[in-house]
């Protein structure tokens, strides 16, 4: 008989790992996300959840429980902002940035203890692994008897249609448990945005609008994964024209039979990396990016909400797919234990 398990997703977002949870089977019960236009399009999206919109850091465990009503929690999973860890913020240096949110991880450890789920799931930056805080917490999942796995993989292997390289830990209380394999299926650009069609979308219609220079520069910018560098040097900035300065990818093209780079909280503005797209003279749109992100193509986002909001949080969010092949490894771990 077909059961549903219970999941609090920690860090909500926009719900992307929300999506995966309910696409494996998980009835997520309860979440939490602090963020103003994130909560509101979690809501949206999915009317069965428990939201609270508050920061964690001030929310009781306890409440959690009461919304359990006395039903197990299968899963608590989440993914803490550790902005002071990605390889934007650090500039690629082995250091983290002093940033209050990078503690965060404690909060979902907090959660842990007190809620005591049958199994756990965090994601993050692959850069979290080498802070003295993540070590703290893979020691206390040991001593309340977790078995867990952690590795930095790639979100391509798992038929998302970009590279993207999180860390990730999966826990159990049942017994050994490893990390979803990955799948031989690859996803491309092509794949995923070519043939859409949003003829009244409104999040089709939002893009980047440029000047007339740069409009320019675009329209030179070879088809199917050309960038600035193969501009004339007329078009190139001062700043780009000194060697192993500066981001490379900027103002680059998509390439349609391969993986988008990282979908980043810029992907709407091609002057943050490579997301214009492949053959036509624009950016990347809205839904462009949230399906290279795999949300689905009526994932809906608040009239309200502006074009910068947007885009960070679809580049903010765990891509749904990711989350659904690990989400169906939990499950079927589940399973394996009758419960």
């Amino acid at each position: 008989m077909y059961k549903k398990y219970n999941a609090v997703d920690l860090f909500a977002g926009c719900g992307g790992l929300s999506q995966g949870l309910i696409d494996a089977g998980f009835d997520v019960i309860a979440s939490v996300e602090y963020a103003k236009i994130a909560a509101e399009t979690y809501k949206l999206n999915y009317v069965n959840s428990t939201v609270f919109e508050c920061d964690i850091r001030q929310l009781e465990a306890k409440k959690i429980v009461k919304v359990l009503d006395g039903k197990p929690l299968h899963l608590l999973a989440g993914c803490p902002p550790c902005q002071g860890f990605s390889s934007i913020r650090r500039l690629n240096k082995k250091i983290s940035v002093r940033d209050d949110r990078n503690s965060l991880v404690m909060e979902y450890l907090r959660f842990v203890k007190e809620l005591k789920p049958l199994t756990i799931m965090m994601e993050n930056v692959p850069w979290l692994r080498e802070y003295y805080l993540f070590d703290e917490l893979l020691k206390e999942l040991t001593k309340m008897d977790y078995k867990f796995d952690v590795d930095v993989i790639n979100v391509k292997d798992y038929e998302v249609p970009q590279r993207r390289k999180r860390l990730v830990l999966i826990g159990s209380l049942l017994g050994e448990i490893e990390i979803a394999k990955g799948s031989k299926n690859k996803v491309t650009v092509r794949d995923t945005i070519e043939k859409i069609i949003c003829k009244d979308d409104p999040l089709h219609k939002m893009y980047a609008k440029h000047t007339k220079k740069i409009m320019e520069q675009i329209k030179l910018t070879p088809k199917d994964g050309g960038s600035r560098e193969d501009l004339p040097e007329t078009y190139m900035l001062e700043c780009h024209k000194k060697k192993n300065v500066g981001f490379h990818d900027i103002y680059g093209r998509l390439r349609w039979d391969d993986y988008s780079s990282t979908i980043t909280g810029g992907c709407l503005n091609p002057s943050k990396g490579r997301f214009l797209h492949p053959t036509k003279n624009r950016a990347l749109t809205a839904r462009e990016a949230a399906l290279l992100q795999t949300f689905p193509i009526d994932y809906k986002f608040p009239e309200n909400a502006t074009k910068t909001q947007i885009a960070l949080m679809i580049g903010n969010a765990l891509p749904p797919k990711f989350s659904y092949f690990q989400s169906k490894n939990i499950i079927e771990h589940l399973e394996k234990y009758h419960i």
